[in-house]
């Protein structure tokens, strides 16, 4: 019989691909199981797991058309055994990911799972829904609704249901959401220069058109260097016909390629194998609201999160709150009443990209390696996803 114990639940590794421009960057002919496989095995081999010890993957993916991306990349891994399972939460799908792996771990139902997620917006499905009752009546192309739309928040314009709606809620200025997102790519730009990535980063290799010549994917590739206030403030808003719209291309996130995976491991096992913990997840949350507050759900999230893991909200070191848009960043961090200097230090959505089933993952990725960087402390990842909901992870290096 199986008897239930409370296990912690330790980050062994974690690493991210390089995040690309969809479309016209350098993982645009990189599909979503090959970012995974990439990921996968490089987490397994630097958390010196025993192979015979993982129990699953999970990976989050999000309007890639369904399927089980996990267990492709746990077959081509090597990890034949392994069986994978498939999160969608939307945006905080990788979240949700390594939170479904440490309840197992600390249930003590699992020893080792590798969680995180993947996202390739680049060759990304196109579905096709037939109207009921109809014969030949089709949508084309058509997207799965996150929830039932209203002109408030439709479901096919994120700009509106979640960019302008928290900006108008919580009284974000167009002035502050562009001084947010030239921030952004200066402390993403000041990462990349200063080598902070180069720990999380594992390289994607890339087929030349050729066919013979070959190179290798590093850095990412959003973060604008010559951007500025001016050249951020002269940009039109999405929705000029809306009076007072301050929502643009330069204050939202970028549409994204990129990968990210942590193994996760029961404190029995990392003594045992004498392993080296990066990281211990210390507690978790999801919330949903009204779909047109989407953008002020991680404030829930993060309250619920922090009080599951007895953590007062002064003893957070680092906050990652994703920048799905300018907005939401500058929304949360003054609900929660929090030093925007510790929040999104290496830059976020606005600059590095948000892909969207991966970023969950690969900001915990990023926290972790920079609290690692800093000499330890408490971190919490947050981020709102589509259709009023919002996760948040607490962990303590």
């Amino acid at each position: 019989m199986y008897i239930l114990y409370n296990m912690e639940a330790m980050i062994v590794s974690a690493c991210r691909t390089p995040i690309g421009r969809a479309g016209k960057g350098a993982l645009a002919r990189t599909s979503a199981m090959d970012l995974a496989e990439i990921v996968v095995a490089e987490a397994v081999r630097r958390s010196a797991v025993p192979v015979d010890r993982f129990d699953d993957v999970i990976l989050g993916e999000s309007l890639y058309g369904g399927g089980d991306i996990a267990r492709h990349a746990a077959i081509s891994a090597g990890l034949t055994g392994v069986p994978g399972l498939a999160v969608n939460r939307h945006c905080a799908s990788g979240l949700a990911s390594v939170a479904a792996a440490a309840a197992g771990i600390r249930a003590g139902m699992d020893e080792a799972v590798i969680a995180g997620g993947v996202q390739s917006s680049s060759t990304s499905p196109v579905s096709r829904w037939r109207v009921p009752g109809s014969a030949d009546a089709w949508v084309d192309p058509w997207m799965s609704p996150t929830h039932p739309p209203t002109p408030e928040a439709p479901n096919d314009d994120m700009s509106i249901a979640i960019g302008w709606n928290t900006a108008r809620l919580a009284g974000v200025s167009r002035a502050d959401m562009d001084a947010w997102a030239l921030r952004s790519h200066q402390r993403a730009v000041a990462a990349i220069d200063e080598g902070r990535f180069l720990d999380e980063i594992v390289p994607v290799p890339l087929g030349g058109g050729d066919g013979v010549s070959a190179s290798q994917f590093s850095v990412d590739e959003q973060p604008r260097r010559d951007t500025s206030l001016e050249k951020l403030s002269a940009l039109k808003p999405l929705h000029p016909e809306i009076e007072g719209f301050s929502i643009t291309a330069g204050n939202s996130c970028g549409i994204n390629d990129g990968a990210a995976a942590l193994v996760l491991a029961g404190s029995d096992l990392v003594r045992r194998e004498g392993l080296e913990p990066l990281a211990v997840i210390t507690g978790w949350a999801s919330v949903g609201i009204d779909p047109v507050r989407t953008g002020l759900a991680p404030v829930e999230a993060v309250g619920k999160a922090l009080r599951r893991a007895g953590v007062a909200r002064d003893d957070v070191t680092l906050w990652e709150i994703n920048e799905a848009f300018a907005s939401v960043a500058v929304a949360c961090h003054r609900l929660l009443e929090i030093d925007p200097e510790l929040v999104n230090t290496s830059g976020s959505g606005c600059s590095l990209g948000h892909p969207v089933a991966a970023t969950g993952s690969r900001m915990l990725t990023t926290l972790v390696h920079e609290l690692r960087r800093r000499g330890g402390g408490i971190g919490v990842a947050a981020m709102c996803a589509g259709g009023g909901q919002a996760g948040a992870v607490v962990v303590e290096v």
